[in-house]
C-alpha cells in the first residue's frame, strides 16, 4: 500500500459495505470510537484501505524528512502529512480519569448534561474566576497554576495526578488535586484550556458551559478547530504567557464583562450549531468519500483482515 515503512496504526479495510481491521488494535476503546461511525457509513461507502492511528501524536512529520503517506490522525501541527478525523473520543474512549475511568466518550451525553449545567448557572451566578484542572503534560501550565497560589481571587487552577505521577514534585510541589466533572466546571466565567500530548479533548467541552474559554496555543490542531475564530468565539492566549499577562487578560474581561458573556455565548452558540454528533457523522462520510476518490489502485479484499 506504501512506498515506505507504514506509519504506525491499525490497518482497516471497507470492502462492499462491510468493514475489516487487522486482528489487534493496540487501544480496543479507541478502535470502538472510531469503529462507531465506519459501521453507520460502510454501507454507502466506496471500498478503500486506511490506516487510521490511535494514538495521541501525529506520525508523519515533514521537518523531519517523513514521506507523504494516506495516514489518519485525531490531532496534528502544520508540520505534519496526516489527515485529521474526529478523535474516537466523540464516542468512547480516553482519555480516562477517575471520574470517567472508561474514557470520557459520548460527546452526544456530554452536549445534553454540560448544556444543562449551564442553565443552572448562567452568567449572572457563574463566579468571576479563572478555573483549571488537569494533570502537567506541559510546562506551559505552569504560569496558570502559579498565578492560582499568589491570587487565588482570581484563578482557581490546580494539578490532578496522571499516569506518570510519582510525587508532590510532579505537581509542582502541592498535593494533586481531586478531578472535577465538565459539568462543575460551569460554575467559573472564565475556562482555561491547554494542549496535552497534542490537542486538548477537553476544548469543545468547555464551550457548552457558556463560560468564556481561554484557549492557550494555536499549534495542535483537531478537524474542527479552523472553524473557531479567536476574540470571535474564544481568548487566544500565547502559550509563553506569564503570571502577569494571564492576570492583565482576566482583569480585562472582569472589567468588560458584557463583552466575556457575549463571547461566551458565540462559543457556545458556534460549536452547538456545528459539532452535534450528526455533524460528526456528516464529516466522517464526507472525508472518506473524498479520501476514496484519490485512490488509484483497485481495492483487493485482504484476507489478512477481520470483519468487525
Amino acid at each position: 500500500m506504501f512506498a515506505q515503512a507504514k506509519p504506525k496504526g491499525t490497518t482497516y479495510q471497507i470492502f462492499d459495505g462491510k468493514i475489516f481491521r487487522e486482528t489487534d488494535c493496540h487501544f480496543p476503546a479507541r478502535c470502538a470510537g472510531v469503529e462507531h461511525y465506519l459501521k453507520i457509513l460502510a454501507p454507502t461507502l466506496p471500498d478503500m484501505d486506511l490506516v487510521i492511528n490511535t494514538r495521541d501524536w501525529p506520525q508523519l512529520n515533514k521537518d523531519w524528512g517523513h514521506k507523504k503517506a494516506p495516514v489518519f490522525s485525531f490531532s496534528k501541527t502544520k508540520s505534519y502529512y496526516d489527515i485529521m478525523y474526529p478523535t474516537w473520543s466523540f464516542w468512547e474512549g480516553g482519555p480516562a480519569i477517575a471520574l470517567y475511568p472508561t474514557g470520557i466518550g459520548r460527546w452526544d451525553k456530554h452536549r445534553t448534561s454540560i448544556s444543562a449545567a449551564a442553565k443552572k448557572w448562567p452568567w449572572n451566578k457563574k463566579e468571576g474566576r479563572a478555573f483549571f484542572r488537569g494533570s502537567r503534560t506541559s510546562e506551559e501550565r505552569d504560569a496558570l497554576i502559579l498565578l492560582s497560589r499568589s491570587h487565588p481571587e482570581l484563578v482557581d487552577a490546580q494539578y490532578t495526578k496522571n499516569q506518570a505521577w510519582k510525587s508532590d514534585a510532579d505537581t509542582l510541589y502541592a498535593p494533586p488535586a481531586s478531578e472535577v466533572s465538565f459539568e462543575d466546571h460551569c460554575k467559573y466565567k472564565y475556562l482555561f484550556n491547554y494542549r496535552g500530548v497534542a490537542a486538548s479533548f477537553r476544548f469543545k467541552h468547555l464551550f457548552l458551559c457558556k463560560s468564556l474559554v481561554f484557549h492557550v496555543g494555536d499549534e495542535w490542531l483537531e478537524f474542527f478547530y479552523p472553524s473557531l475564530k479567536p476574540w470571535v468565539h474564544y481568548i487566544p492566549i500565547n502559550p509563553k504567557a506569564d503570571q502577569d499577562e494571564i492576570m492583565k487578560y482576566i482583569k480585562f474581561f472582569n472589567e468588560h464583562d458584557t463583552l466575556a458573556e457575549e463571547i461566551a455565548e458565540r462559543g457556545f452558540q458556534h460549536i452547538w450549531d456545528n459539532l452535534s454528533d450528526k455533524d460528526v457523522t456528516c464529516y466522517w462520510e464526507k472525508l472518506l468519500k473524498k479520501y476514496a476518490k484519490l485512490l488509484k489502485y483497485d481495492i483487493v479484499r485482504n484476507k489478512n483482515l477481520k470483519r468487525i
